[in-house]
């Protein structure tokens, strides 16, 4: 009889652990869809007065857990047209198209129920299809830091609604003729609300 109580408890330490490990190596990936809107700074060094509109986008976002909390994120979306204004030359001067991808470290609270999580990252902006006046031209490419903090709060399984708020450094050298006239900065802050899937 001894000897079945010790076959039991320790069958029962193997499974039990098994069951932890099973549990620690489920669902590290998560996918997000975002409806976001871009909020832009619009600060100007060039002295024309220079800003791009506003707008939603969508978005898209993969992490991965590393552990519990701890993730990896990649925000994506695809490329964005805005128009270019000039308060001093008199309104709309042109177009251009930027895509952000961005690559954040959050650290997500352990918390049961609402799920919040604060991170940090690095953004790259690629500008295209660029259409300014003749002979203004801006640099294509902008890294910078990126902030974020959101909640998911849990739905149903392993869906849940995720509410986030994203500031993005991105700016861009502005010259005319081949001078710099200085540097346009962007700058968005993003809203965004979607929903997340944990696998």
């Amino acid at each position: 009889m001894k000897k079945q109580i010790i076959a039991v408890a320790v069958l029962s330490t193997l499974l039990s652990g098994a069951a932890i490990a099973q549990q620690a190596a489920e669902g590290p990936w998560m996918v997000r869809a975002r409806a976001v809107h871009l909020d832009s700074v619009n600060s100007d060094g060039t002295g024309l007065g220079l800003s791009v509109n506003n707008k939603w986008m969508p978005e898209v976002d993969i992490s991965y857990f590393l552990d519990k909390n701890v993730a990896l994120e990649l925000v994506l979306t695809v490329p964005q047209k805005h128009t270019v204004r000039s308060s001093v030359l008199g309104g709309e001067i042109g177009t251009l198209k930027q895509i952000p991808p961005t690559l954040m470290v959050q650290y997500h609270f352990p918390m049961s129920g609402f799920k919040p999580y604060v991170g940090a990252g690095v953004n790259y902006t690629r500008f295209s299809s660029v259409n300014l006046p003749a002979g203004v031209d801006i640099e294509r490419s902008s890294w910078g830091p990126a902030l974020q903090a959101g909640v998911d709060i849990p739905l149903s399984g392993n869906l849940s609604l995720n509410l986030d708020v994203k500031k993005v450094y991105i700016r861009t050298d502005v010259s005319a003729a081949g001078a710099n006239l200085g540097t346009f900065k962007i700058d968005p802050v993003l809203f965004g609300v979607g929903l997340g899937w944990r696998f």
